[in-house]
């Protein structure tokens, strides 16, 4: 078993800890044990809040327009559309967009290399890794990480960064590469950068889980903390939901912020391999396998089965999970098992999938965009009112 197996394993069991499906005696004492650790981890969060609140440490600011695009929660809620389209509404505005991204799961240094920046402090002097320029695509899924490389595809017009310290990473996209516009992606609990606005996203379908911290649950800071938020974006609405208790609760902990609500609206299926594009009506009566690594795959599953796709056969790794070709071929014979006539991923999926030259089942990834239900009328009006009021 290699490092990123054992802890794919050590995660599923956390998290099969976290949801109560685990009900052993050791299983109960593990929870008990997490809740204590959660406390601390939040007694932490505050305190570094309190450090930025009170200035003790100061958060930088870049003379451009900066928007933070977040989660209160681990993952989920499908930032990665709104972060794109955000970015494409802003770019066909005239802006020039960088977006800035940790890249997760991303190729790391090599060990010794980090030890001797650690050392000698050089890190500062690395410049951060160009995903794409603006014009250009110049890193693979592995190098750049999955979200990264995807949104880099999707928005050739986008300069992409990753850094972890994304204040350099701001500071290169205006001095280097002209930007007047920097989107930073998971942004919400990165507090050296200072964003013009705060926009965070909640699942509705979900919104806080049990309501703990990590990692007894999965919630990053405490709930009170939506206050810093300008605006939440409450996705994966269905339009007709009464979301009245949740918007209640969210104005009780922020009576200013804005709440926008949105759903993920499909396009079209469009195949991993060949490129080949398919009409959404495809799915109609068709029995097909569903595969999936992302932090919430029954929405996924559900939505498949909302389009009118037959779901004979399912299943879901841990979220970012690294694909092997054999795991792709397994799950590709079993899907044939089951009659399957089609195996259906997500569009972040599909960017970490290895070569593979099978003909005797096609896969598609599932392309979706972020729509406004409520709050305003379209995402144009939207983004002007959030971005240049």
């Amino acid at each position: 078993m290699t490092l990123r197996e054992a802890i794919e394993k050590f995660e599923h069991t956390i998290i099969s800890v976290i949801e109560g499906r685990c009900r052993r005696r050791r299983d109960r004492v593990l929870r008990g044990i997490l809740f204590a650790l959660s406390r601390l981890y939040g007694s932490l969060v505050q305190f570094r809040l309190m450090l930025y609140r009170n200035r003790i440490i100061r958060q930088r600011m870049l003379g451009c327009l900066v928007i933070s695009i977040g989660n209160i929660t681990v993952g989920g809620t499908g930032k990665t559309p709104v972060v794109e389209r955000f970015s494409k509404t802003l770019l066909q505005k005239g802006r020039r967009v960088a977006i800035l991204s940790r890249g997760y799961r991303s190729k790391s240094q090599p060990f010794l290399q980090k030890l001797r920046h650690l050392i000698f402090r050089t890190d500062k002097t690395i410049p951060p890794r160009v995903v794409s320029d603006g014009q250009r695509l110049l890193m693979d899924s592995r190098m750049a990480g999955d979200e990264p490389y995807m949104l880099a595809t999707n928005l050739p017009e986008a300069i992409m960064l990753v850094d972890k310290d994304r204040v350099k990473s701001g500071r290169f996209a205006i001095q280097r590469m002209a930007a007047d516009t920097l989107i930073l992606d998971d942004g919400f609990q990165y507090l050296p950068l200072k964003p013009t606005v705060h926009i965070v996203l909640v699942d509705s379908t979900d919104p806080f889980t049990n309501h703990h911290l990590l990692p007894r649950g999965l919630l990053r800071e405490p709930i009170r903390n939506l206050k810093r938020a300008n605006y939440v974006f409450l996705t994966k609405s269905s339009g007709n939901s009464n979301l009245r208790h949740l918007k209640d609760f969210i104005h009780h902990h922020n009576p200013r912020a804005d709440i926008i609500e949105c759903s993920h609206k499909p396009l079209y299926l469009e195949n991993v391999y060949t490129q080949e594009r398919l009409e959404l009506n495809f799915l109609q009566n068709q029995k097909i396998a569903a595969i999936s690594a992302i932090a919430a795959p029954e929405s996924f599953k559900e939505g498949l089965s909302k389009l009118g796709a037959e779901l004979v056969y399912a299943e879901s790794f841990i979220d970012h999970h690294q694909f092997r070709q054999q795991e792709l071929i397994n799950f590709l014979n079993a899907a044939i098992s089951h009659g399957a006539k089609a195996v259906v991923t997500t569009e972040k999926d599909a960017v970490r999938y290895p070569k593979l030259d099978r003909r005797d089942i096609p896969l598609y990834f599932l392309r979706v965009e972020i729509d406004i239900l409520s709050g305003y009328k379209s995402f144009q009006e939207g983004i002007s009112r959030i971005c240049f009021s």
